[in-house]
């Protein structure tokens, strides 16, 4: 099954959690034009070459995210960021904006088009076809559509600039916003910070008061939320996507952390193999969608638009509903690799005898486990608190100055 399963990268930490959970390709972004330039840190122009790096050494395919609406004044670092792009050998660049696709084109980049350009029919695929040999889709299609259009692109055989037909890539997992595939304005006209440009608000995401203002009344609603989609879960139907002929698949959450990319990845790699060794089953659809909910998501709208739902699966709460949370309680202090010890400095709360840990750095990734035992000053202990000498046998290499945490339950969010 020759399937694309991209994740999102905000960090060097998230980029080694991605590959570690099998990921085959990882998408980014740069400076402040891309759709992510609030949410995360963004890499820089320095970074391209180690990024690339990292991916071929890996077997991994590098996608930089160059999303946004372009201006005349970003016409000269957009250039630049695409010439840099194909001289550290990045395999590809998501864009949206004419000005973009033209240039990339020009010098022969290779291109997937962004969600943002609102592809909905094999028209326009056969007129972004000259651009890119990867459209993805608009979000608000649903599973029929997108088979047709699939179809339709085998039928008349449209090809990309490469001479291969042109494949189709859909988001299946993550945030999804009330505007139509990502195009809105409401940030921009209330804060004067604009969505199209990677600097939004998420003004959508908070709770409101319906008010009729001819009378003053105030409409009952059931939630609050009404502007706040919850995030999109396709586990339980990846086979169909599958089936419609989909070629990558899409994890949202550049401005996640590691622990989010490792989970949804590993989730989905997992997901994808069952269904090619056919074990992909009902129960084992259950214990994937609890791993996920262990991490951010504002709870699940398990089909979206795809299965042709009913719309007004509104998250009824602000922020994060995952099931669990991670408390930093110190970093690795040194590793020994023979008998795969970490000592670890604590800095606040108490460690014990198994607690689920995470260990994350930017060359580590994610290393997530059950802590069986641990030594204080030497001796063997059923906790540590801070100021304690204390080691722990740890399941895999990790390096110094990598933080420690501890992973544990919360109540879910009414």
């Amino acid at each position: 099954m020759n399937i694309d399963l991209m994740a999102p990268v905000g960090s060097y930490e998230a980029l080694a959690a991605a590959i570690q959970a099998g990921a085959n390709s990882v998408y980014f972004g740069i400076e402040h034009l891309n759709m992510r330039a609030l949410a995360t840190k963004s890499f820089t122009i320095k970074d391209l070459k180690k990024i690339a790096d990292i991916c071929k050494k890996n077997k991994v395919k590098s996608y930089l995210t160059l999303n946004t609406i372009m201006y005349d004044q970003d016409l000269k670092l957009m250039k630049k960021i695409c010439d840099e792009a194909k001289k550290a050998k990045i395999t590809a660049i998501i864009a949206s904006d004419i000005s973009t696709l033209e240039y990339a084109k020009k010098i022969k980049l290779e291109t997937h088009i962004s969600t943002q350009a609102n592809i909905s029919n094999i028209e326009a695929v056969k007129f972004y076809s000259k651009y890119a040999d990867v459209v993805v889709l608009a979000r608000e299609l649903n599973l029929n559509q997108i088979k047709n259009i699939i179809k339709e692109i085998k039928k008349q055989k449209i090809k990309g600039p490469s001479g291969n037909l042109v494949k189709v890539e859909l988001f299946i997992h993550g945030a999804l916003c009330v505007s139509v595939s990502g195009k809105c304005y409401m940030s921009l006209a209330q804060y004067n910070k604009s969505a199209n440009r990677g600097m939004c608000l998420q003004a959508c995401r908070r709770s409101y008061k319906v008010i009729d203002e001819e009378t003053g009344d105030e409409l009952r609603v059931e939630n609050k939320y009404i502007m706040s989609p919850k995030d999109l879960c396709t586990i339980g139907f990846l086979d169909k996507i599958i089936q419609a002929g989909v070629s990558v698949l899409k994890i949202e959450g550049r401005g996640r952390h590691p622990e989010y990319v490792y989970t949804t990845v590993k989730v989905y790699r997992e997901a994808l193999d069952a269904i090619e060794n056919k074990t992909y089953t009902k129960n084992k659809v259950k214990e994937w969608t609890k791993q996920l909910e262990s991490v951010f998501n504002r709870g699940f709208w398990q089909g979206g638009y795809y299965l042709g739902k009913k719309l007004g699966e509104w998250s009824g709460a602000y922020g994060s509903k995952a099931t669990k949370e991670k408390v930093h309680i110190g970093y690795v202090e040194n590793y020994f690799p023979k008998p795969n010890v970490a000592q670890i400095i604590i800095e606040s709360c108490k460690i014990k005898e198994n607690d689920e840990i995470l260990i994350i750095g930017p060359t580590t990734g994610v290393l997530q486990f059950k802590l069986q035992s641990l030594f204080v000053n030497e001796k063997p202990a059923k906790e540590a608190k801070k100021g304690d000498d204390l080691t722990i046998k740890v399941p895999d290499k990790v390096r110094k100055n990598d933080k420690v945490y501890v992973f544990s339950k919360k109540e879910k969010l009414q």
